[in-house]
């Protein structure tokens, strides 16, 4: 069967005027603060193109369509499926229908570039308003209805939903403290994320309140990835004076850890408690199950849905939503110092 050949795209146009898509949906769109001359040339690639929109599209610049979008990065990482299914509760009691794009995974610093992209092809007429999950970009135009779950470092003034994380990291290692550990090594996480500082300052107070000093060794970079995780505890088990426990600023990371940990020959948590940051359903099925801090990632999808919709009737969302408790969840990683095996520094 031949394939149909399709119309220019709106790709088409931006390209060949010169422009970003961004630009190309403002002029479609009629929107007032694209440049005369800009507009010009958009409009004269869209007339030599032949591109034409569609009579949905043209319905959807002038009405609601009763669309939400959710921008998130590799739809297969635990914690953004967890918090598609918060998006899905949340928008089942509503007349909205949801449309999500994702891209597998891009190296980091082409995700902004991307997500502004994809943004702007939802925002330009595809849907009311937009949900973005751990952003890449640093801002977002102002013109659609947006909001954010766990924002960029550099801050935005866009509605967001974050968890507790400075406290949940704080109660993590105070956790691992009241069990003797005074070593505990840190796998941190993107570094473009406000969670991992926020789960940083957790660690640093923490160990403040009981008076200790943060030993630089013991902290490690990280990306919340499995393979990261476990490449910063293969370097602090390296060190001469080892860890007695770690905390990993995720699950992925704390999983990854588990691995060194093991291909090194050692027992979890008999020679090495390790405690991670998400509650994952991959930690509760780990061998054996991993102790880490739930931050209620479906409830972080519900409540930024619900923010949406608040905002999507002209009201102002409810500031009670931006804000996600976590928890401690014990399971089988960490026990107290004095039954661990002493280390003496493992090194490959």
């Amino acid at each position: 069967m031949p394939t149909k050949q399709l119309g220019p795209t709106i790709r088409d146009v931006a390209r060949a005027a010169g422009v970003s898509i961004a630009t190309a949906s403002r002029v479609m769109n009629n929107r007032a603060e694209v440049a005369p001359e800009t507009s010009a040339r958009v409009r004269q690639a869209m007339e030599e193109l032949g591109y034409t929109a569609s009579l949905a599209a043209r319905s959807m610049r002038i009405q609601a369509t009763n669309i939400i979008g959710l921008v998130v990065p590799e739809l297969t990482a635990p914690f953004n499926l967890e918090v598609v299914k918060g998006v899905g509760e949340a928008i089942q009691e509503s007349s909205y229908d949801l449309v999500i794009y994702t891209k597998g995974k891009l190296p980091l610093r082409s995700r902004p570039a991307w997500e502004q992209e994809h943004l702007a092809l939802l925002s330009g007429g595809l849907a009311d308003g937009v949900i973005v999950v751990t952003p890449s970009a640093p801002r977002f135009e102002q013109g659609a209805k947006i909001v954010v779950i766990d924002p960029h470092g550099g801050g935005t003034d866009l509605p967001s939903v974050v968890a507790t994380n400075r406290q949940g990291a704080q109660d993590a290692v105070a956790h691992l403290l009241g069990l003797g550990h005074r070593r505990i090594g840190f796998i941190g996480g993107r570094e473009d994320a406000q969670s991992a500082a926020d789960r940083l300052e957790g660690y640093r107070a923490a160990l403040a309140q009981r008076g200790l000093d943060v030993d630089p060794s013991l902290t490690q970079p990280g990306d919340y990835t499995r393979e990261s995780g476990y490449a910063a505890t293969v370097a602090l088990l390296a060190l001469p004076q080892p860890p007695t426990a770690i905390f990993a600023t995720c699950d992925a990371a704390a999983l990854g850890a588990m691995d060194a940990a093991r291909a090194l020959g050692l027992r979890i948590p008999h020679d090495l408690s390790i405690m991670g940051f998400d509650n994952i359903p991959e930690a509760a099925m780990a061998t054996p199950p991993l102790t880490t801090v739930d931050q209620s990632i479906q409830q972080l999808g519900f409540n930024a849905t619900i923010m949406l919709l608040q905002m999507l009737q002209d009201e102002q969302p409810d500031p009670a939503l931006a804000s996600v408790p976590t928890r401690i969840v014990t399971r089988s990683t960490c026990q107290p110092i004095g039954e661990l095996a002493p280390l003496e520094g493992i090194r490959q």
